[in-house]
């Protein structure tokens, strides 16, 4: 492509193996129905729990005969040693789904008939399994977080919104909390927007000397609630309910209390002024607390270090941002109760270490790259593992580093995408690997990055896709208003540069995403693949604000969620649009979530390059989602009303000229469908045609019942198809 600087880093600019760029007899067509009915699955290793030692557990189960087990393998033979225990030897259990090891390993906790609550939550019926005696003992029905106390004796959990601890030697109970309410008062776990946005479900931690329970307490009394119809199979439908703070709104109210095991005392924690408090973590000082707290706006973080035992705290770490500071679950403490940290305050996510009082001990990696994810130090060799972008912001690599910033080495494949599980002891990790042109492979490596084991290949499907007419990924860069940006293209398989094709781009674009990577494709790839069997080709660029380029890249954005994004994806297709191959009169874009937000901007702001768009599931105005989210990134409305209105699509609906399909599901408790019902109000208003698709009582991701996601990818197939003038003269 003329213009283009192709990043050599990639090196991967060919299609998968003994495949060709022209549609060769016998090839054949990826078909939806093969997307959506497993024939393109790569075989994936269950998730698997590191053990002591270099042993690592795997829950099996047999769905025939309706029963599981949990089997101990070496890391180094990957052979099954023991069967630690199985369902039909239990008696009163013949099923369960779930387990967790205490400290020393000889008890479970084994869970079953779950129920969702939200994304990341679920209640349960939950036993303790004594591994020596194979007594089985019933915690209780309709439980969360079931977690065993450092010296095993005890188990606390949350049940009807109330904090529960259970003595196991004298199997007694003790209500640590009595005032828990649905949608009003909450002990232990978090409400709605802590889930989602902060990522966590369990609120509450064990001392390591089992002598305290610190947990959260949620005040939703003065939150709003919102209600969703239900359609459900009933002649009447039902409504739910549930507390959502959306922006500007109040949040609720969160606060920090310390339970007391040997006197059954509760006591509230002050730690300054907060507005939210989404991390505590116990040190490895038996009566010393860190806990993370955030001001409304996000940008001024403060680690704070409480001792128990006189109801003390204080700040050991302060980070300020102009933008905002990002929440990471990266804080590890050493056996001097130093501690590890990530942290972008040098303009790129680095790891630093600091001693038990925040004095900065060292900045352990440094360089214009990101670290993308830490695994762990090693204390047998000083090493620390991690994840980060150095060979290229679309690749990821594993590394080791001594705690004093020598001997850096890269441990796994330089290009493509691994992702590494350490054992507990971090001397073996298993490295999930691929590439654009690689199925995922998953290998054994020691913590030297010697490869003991390969274990999975997926080798059947590598073959299998020698059968199909798959077309190769492009990367590449091209400066679009003013900063290089990576993106990918995909071609029909027998591309003709004297002819003429219709354009469709896809865009995620949200605050720190990446979709242009070098990995293996997923679901919407292989639709991507389809549509340029069809004679369409596919773009996807990563504007400002995606992430992985630093943090002034990622931030630029701040307190205009919808303008650079939008004018970085117009400047491209305009861009792609004077290619002599491109047919300038049938450019579409098409995005999910923040994606649908940014497709419907696009068309609309956009509508002198933009024919036809596809939004599902789009926000089409940032007051009408969460607090936590979008503050984060806007402030609130009240405080910027025009970063607000001025990128909300529906406050430019008169300016639609192309197609357009607007898709949601009625169930979506995150985006909610408020969001596409006024995205319609305001095109009716200014007399504009649309297509819509509503699926009953779908959630966000729109795939539960059958068919859905089939009936789905159909439907926008048809459209693209249509609206893209395929096929047509």
């Amino acid at each position: 492509m003329k213009k283009l600087c192709f990043l050599a880093i990639f090196g991967i600019l060919i299609a998968v193996k003994g495949q060709t760029n022209t549609s060769s007899t016998g090839k054949k067509q990826i078909t939806l129905e093969e997307i959506w009915n497993g024939t393109f699955s790569a075989d994936r290793m269950n998730a698997l729990n590191s053990m002591n030692g270099d042993f690592y557990s795997l829950l099996n189960v047999d769905r025939e005969t309706r029963s599981s087990s949990v089997d101990k393998y070496s890391y180094a033979t990957q052979q099954k040693v023991a069967t630690i225990v199985d369902s039909k030897e239990v008696y009163d259990l013949p099923f369960f789904s779930s387990y967790s090891f205490n400290n020393d390993e000889t008890k479970l906790l084994l869970g079953t008939n779950f129920k969702q609550v939200y994304r990341r939550s679920f209640k349960g019926t939950f036993y303790v399994y004594d591994i020596k005696t194979k007594q089985v003992t019933l915690i209780g029905n309709d439980i969360q977080e079931p977690t065993f106390s450092p010296d095993s004796k005890k188990v606390a959990y949350v049940k009807e919104n109330n904090l529960y601890v259970r003595n196991l030697e004298e199997n007694r109970e003790v209500k640590v909390t009595k005032d828990g309410k649905i949608n009003s008062i909450i002990n232990g776990v978090t409400d709605w927007v802590y889930e989602e946005e902060f990522a966590f479900v369990k609120a509450f931690d064990w001392s390591k000397d089992s002598n305290y329970v610190a947990f959260l307490r949620f005040d939703e009394t003065k939150v709003s609630q919102f209600s969703m119809n239900v359609t459900g199979n009933e002649l009447y439908p039902s409504t739910h309910t549930f507390k959502y703070p959306k922006a500007g709104e109040k949040n609720a109210k969160v606060s920090l209390h310390l339970f007391t095991v040997a006197n059954k005392t509760v006591n509230t924690v002050e730690v300054g002024n907060y507005e939210y408090i989404p991390r505590i973590q116990w040190t490895n000082e038996a009566s010393v607390l860190s806990i993370t707290t955030l001001n409304r706006h996000q940008n001024d973080l403060k680690l704070y270090f409480l001792d128990a035992k006189t109801n003390t705290s204080k700040v050991v770490l302060n980070e300020q941002d102009a933008a905002y500071v990002d929440i990471q679950d990266n804080l590890t403490f050493l056996d001097d109760n130093s501690f590890i940290w990530t942290s972008e305050k040098d303009g790129h996510n680095h790891i630093y270490h600091y001693d038990k009082n925040g004095g900065l001990k060292n900045q352990i990696t440094k360089g214009n790259w990101d670290v993308t994810n830490y695994y762990g130090l090693n204390k047998k060799n000083n090493k620390i593992y991690y994840q980060s972008v150095e060979n290229g912001a679309i690749n990821r690599g594993v590394y080791s580093i001594s705690l004093n910033s020598s001997d850096k080495k890269l441990l796994t494949p330089k290009n493509g995408q691994s992702n590494a599980s350490f054992s507990k002891n971090l001397n073996y990790f298993i490295n999930t690997h691929s590439s654009t042109t690689q199925v995922p492979t998953y290998t054994l490596y020691n913590a030297e990055g010697k490869e003991v084991k390969l274990l999975k290949d997926n080798l059947e499907l590598q073959v299998k896709l020698k059968g199909y007419q798959i077309s190769k990924k492009e990367f590449f860069t091209y400066n679009i208003n003013g900063n290089d940006l990576n993106m990918w293209m995909i071609k029909p398989a027998n591309f003709d540069a004297s002819k003429k094709y219709p354009l469709l781009m896809f865009q995620y674009s949200g605050p720190g995403s990446q979709q242009v990577s070098n990995s293996w494709n997923r679901s919407n790839d292989y639709w991507h693949q389809m549509l340029a069997q069809k004679g369409i080709i596919v773009v996807c660029v990563d504007g400002r604000g995606t992430g992985f380029k630093g943090r002034d890249f990622k931030k630029v954005t701040q307190k205009e969620l919808g303008k650079y994004e939008v004018e970085d994806q117009i400047a491209a297709a305009k861009f792609f649009a004077k290619e002599a191959y491109i047919d300038e009169n049938n450019v579409g874009i098409w995005g999910w979530s923040f994606g649908g937000f940014m497709s419907t901007n696009c068309l609309l702001k956009g509508n002198d390059v933009f024919t036809m768009a596809i939004a599902v599931a789009p926000v089409s105005s940032w007051r009408f989602y969460d607090t936590v989210y979008t503050e984060r990134y806007m402030t609130t409305p009240q405080e910027n009303p025009t970063g607000y209105d001025e990128n909300s699509p529906i406050n430019h609906a008169e300016k639609l000229k192309g197609k357009y399909l607007i898709v949601h599901g009625s169930g979506d408790d995150n985006v909610h469908q408020q969001n596409t019902m006024r995205m319609v109000n305001a095109l009716i208003k200014a007399n504009k045609p649309f297509d819509m698709a509503i699926y009953p009582d779908r959630t966000h991701g729109i795939y539960r019942g059958q068919n859905t996601r089939l009936h789905l990818y159909t439907k926008m197939t048809d459209f693209v198809l249509e609206n893209l003038n395929v096929g047509k003269k």
